[in-house]
């Protein structure tokens, strides 16, 4: 990836991108530390704090921001959860499904119209969630007019300007940048508070307590080791081979090519960690936010201790949870009868299966294995790292910050950000071999 960097900063055209991009970043990063104006900062922090392990995975995808008070608290968290939304709908909704299917730019265009809609109500929702769940004291009604209302309503208000206007940023990144933008903002989130995390357990380490200095190695050590396995499965794919028979039509003949179809084993991604997490995390959000509570048989105290994270019943439904969006987001992603039917048309096969249902079969029975080991593959990585880094005695901070979804994103999107620049240089090459 280091030698694809040096020859992109070699091209002008590229070169611009990715300072523009970086520039874009920059004014991210910025929004995140920016105090919203009407919050008390100690006061709504300990609210954070207090809002169970959900509230702070969702301040390290965000870059501290969500802890910190910012206009930016909210981040890309109401477009990723409005576009899980949609994606569900477009299965259960013909007319949405029709529309997710239908080629061009309109109907990306109202898909995308109907994504943004669905952002701003979860936005409205998810910031009256925050200043009426953390109380009048987390808000310093002086700001404005000295009515509590009024102040809280100004606070609504600029958290929801403020998780659209990082979805207008990451929309500018994608096109105007390199790579896709919202993945890039998530990324820029993770690497920050990872690097705080980390800088806070180096600064914790005192002459006296060389045992944390061994802590903080192995826990490196082991998040090598953790990132190696995760890029090693995110490349490894089955490869399903295709002969296309000679036709000949009039003076030219086409076909009499080999080729194959991948199919990855994590083809999935990271979604099914996301839905999974959402899905059991929700009811403890919900109640953290309107019916906290710390005394002995409240609601929230017994989901904390019996469905909470970590507990055996957490576990056990997480998997499962996995195993089932897996095989759901597969079925989305691939449809055999549609790849066994271009494949027939183009006047190809696969060896050893006759055309048309006998191929649909056999590509379903293959999707079908892939998908399980794939489903495997990411409830190990949900739940190992975590219960791994607390045995060598890892503190909370560095667990959140190195949680498995912020493993995979991170991983997914600088992999993906190596091809896109690959595929600028390849581009560019192209343009000067024609010229």
């Amino acid at each position: 990836m280091f030698k694809t960097l040096r020859e992109a900063f070699k091209i002008k055209e590229v070169r611009k991108k990715i300072f523009l991009t970086l520039l874009l970043l920059l004014i991210y990063r910025i929004g995140c530390w920016l105090p919203t104006p009407g919050i008390k900062l100690g006061t709504y922090q300990d609210a954070v704090s207090s809002g169970g392990d959900f509230l702070s995975i969702i301040s390290a995808v965000s870059g501290s921001a969500l802890s910190n008070g910012a206009v930016l608290a909210l981040g890309v968290v109401p477009y990723i959860n409005s576009s899980i939304i949609i994606q569900l709908l477009s299965v259960a909704i013909p007319s949405l499904e029709r529309l997710s299917k239908q080629g061009g730019e309109e109907g990306r265009k109202k898909m995308s119209l109907y994504t943004r809609i669905c952002a701003l109500i979860l936005a409205i929702i998810q910031s009256i969630g925050i200043v009426v769940g953390f109380g009048v004291d987390s808000l310093d009604s002086t700001v404005f007019f000295g009515s509590p209302f009024a102040t809280g309503a100004v606070v609504v208000a600029i958290l929801v300007a403020g998780s659209m206007f990082t979805v207008w940023l990451g929309e500018k990144i994608t096109a105007l940048g390199i790579g896709n933008g919202l993945s890039l903002l998530i990324f820029v989130g993770l690497l920050s508070s990872a690097g705080m995390a980390i800088f806070n357990a180096i600064t914790s380490i005192s002459s006296s307590n060389l045992e944390s200095l061994w802590t903080l190695l192995i826990f490196l050590a082991l998040l090598v080791v953790i990132f190696m396995f995760i890029v090693w499965i995110d490349s490894a794919e089955r490869r399903i081979p295709v002969q296309y028979a000679k036709q000949i039509k009039g003076r030219k003949m086409y076909g009499g090519q080999n080729t194959n179809i991948p199919i990855k084993i994590n083809a999935s991604g990271v979604m099914p960690i996301i839905f999974a997490t959402a899905l059991i995390s929700f009811p403890q959000l919900v109640m953290s936010i309107f019916w906290y509570s710390t005394e002995e048989g409240s609601a929230y105290m017994w989901y904390a201790e019996h469905l909470g994270a970590g507990t055996w019943p957490y576990v056990i439904i997480l998997a499962v949870l996995i195993l089932l969006f897996s095989y759901f987001y597969s079925q989305i992603s691939f449809n055999p009868e549609d790849v066994s039917r271009q494949i027939q048309q183009n006047g190809g096969f696969i060896p050893g299966y006759r055309a048309g249902k006998p191929t649909a079969d056999y590509l379903k029975k293959v999707s079908n294995r892939l998908t399980l080991w794939g489903a495997i593959f990411l409830a190990v990585i949900a739940l190992v790292p975590s219960f791994i880094f607390s045995l060598v005695g890892s503190s909370g901070s560095l667990i959140n910050a190195f949680s498995a979804t912020g493993l995979l994103i991170v991983v997914s999107v600088a992999l993906e950000l190596d091809k896109q620049l690959e595929a600028q240089l390849l581009m560019r090459n192209y343009k000067g071999f024609l010229k």
